[in-house]
């Protein structure tokens, strides 16, 4: 019962009309908890906006809004998050931003209030298990995810430090209070990772922020096929937006070393034994590599459970346990991303000359 209306949930969109529809169903199955669910439409050219005047008719707690222009200095998300956030009750003690190809099942907000006040966390996000479809995704999704698991460790773990912080703006929870205090999304206005850029600015402010392992209460469906996992995830799994130069540059060589290099490395050395090129440092430099390789292979194990392979024929899901063979390309796609700021975000366009603040 102290949890009644403590939540207003903000779901920024845009031309969302073949995704929406699972993330407004498990948001209606959501308990007395959620005291109002916004739905921030950017001018969806789509069926958006008709979706949510439909749900709303059985679940008064919608409500459609319109976000204001978007002002120069802004990327579209957290300018609609932001929105959202000005326009919710002042009576909720929480502000859940959710993207529209979010799954959330039943009891996913009142577990989570309940685990943050347990943790007295005061912003918390929660890392989803992911649904998978196609060939390509099984292959390449898995390599881009384990990225991050070698920067910054699993999730639960609490870092030392404000600039190892990890979040997840999918499913992204923060007491009002503590957002009122950061100005809102105004921290991470210009990113295009704005849910790390404001859950390490928040950790700055010396407020306690938790990222945890979501799997069992938050699913997402996010991209079509291969090609749409490398051109749209990609371009902000680098997070330079939430990192200074050096941090960005020390994690890519730590990918590098370990993530990209282990199997190319240990084919070539392999093959320079078997043809007689032997030496103790051809011996040493091949059993590190080998080793590196058993370990990523390792790595599959934990984050099995990361993936839905409801939709998948047993040929794709198998794919996943040959991830480590698109490491390197996945590497590849985090150094291009590091070197460029994306022009094309979320249907919209930006200067490829505006850089973050």
């Amino acid at each position: 019962p102290d949890q009644l209306g403590a939540v207003t949930v903000v779901v920024p969109t845009l031309n969302e009309q073949e995704r929406l529809t699972p993330c407004l169903n498990g948001l209606s199955r959501q308990s007395y908890e959620v005291r109002e669910i916004i739905v921030v439409d950017s001018h969806s050219t789509d069926g958006t906006p008709d979706l949510v005047k439909n749900v709303r008719e059985k679940d008064p707690r919608f409500r459609l809004m319109n976000d204001d222009p978007l002002p120069p200095d802004w990327v579209g998300r957290p300018w609609a998050l932001h929105n959202g956030y000005l326009h919710s009750s002042p009576q909720s003690q929480w502000i859940l931003g959710m993207d529209a190809d979010t799954q959330p099942q039943p009891g996913l907000v009142a577990s989570l209030i309940q685990t943050a006040e347990v943790l007295g966390l005061e912003l918390v996000s929660l890392s989803p298990q992911f649904i998978l479809k196609y060939p390509g995704e099984w292959w390449l999704q898995p390599a881009l995810l384990i990225t991050l698991v070698y920067r910054f460790g699993p999730t639960g773990i609490n870092s030392a430090t404000a600039e190892r912080v990890m979040a997840n703006g999918q499913c992204f929870l923060c007491r009002r209070d503590v957002l009122s205090k950061l100005d809102g999304y105004t921290s991470a206005r210009d990113s295009f990772c704005d849910d790390v850029t404001l859950a390490r600015y928040a950790a700055e402010q010396g407020f306690k922020v938790g990222f945890l392992d979501g799997a069992k209460v938050v699913k997402v469906r996010m991209y079509e096929g291969a090609y749409q996992t490398w051109n749209e995830w990609g371009r902000s799994l680098d997070l330079k937006d939430a990192s200074s130069q050096g941090q960005l540059w020390s994690d890519l060589w730590l990918l590098f070393c370990t993530q990209g290099l282990p199997l190319p490395a240990s084919l070539i050395f392999l093959a320079s034994l078997g043809v007689g090129i032997s030496s103790p440092f051809m011996v040493a430099a091949t059993g590190l590599n080998l080793f590196l390789l058993l370990i990523r292979f390792a790595l599959l194990f934990a984050i099995a459970p990361s993936y839905d392979r409801t939709y998948a024929s047993v040929f794709s899901s198998w794919l996943f346990w040959l991830s480590p063979l698109a490491d390197s390309l996945a590497v590849l796609r985090i150094l291009l991303s590091a070197i460029r700021r994306p022009t094309q975000w979320r249907g919209r366009t930006y200067s490829s000359s505006a850089a973050p603040t």
